[in-house]
């Protein structure tokens, strides 16, 4: 499947915004009074953070390929 460039830089700029929301949801529940509590949120949001992460770096080479 081929996308324009515009697509992959608005899914990009979704994704990025995602990872932000995600991080800043990670740092505030390990900084809970009793961060153990939830480790399953956490790992969840870890998980999530290494798959859109992942997602940026293929846009990010789709990108290069179509502007060359």
């Amino acid at each position: 499947m081929i996308h324009s460039k515009e697509e992959l830089l608005e899914a990009k700029r979704q994704i990025d915004s995602t990872l932000h929301k995600l991080q800043e949801t990670v740092k505030t529940l390990e900084g809970k009074e009793n961060p153990i509590r939830y480790k399953s949120q956490i790992t969840l949001a870890k998980r999530r953070i290494q798959a859109f992460t992942l997602a940026v770096s293929l846009i990010e080479r789709e990108l290069a390929q179509t502007t060359e």
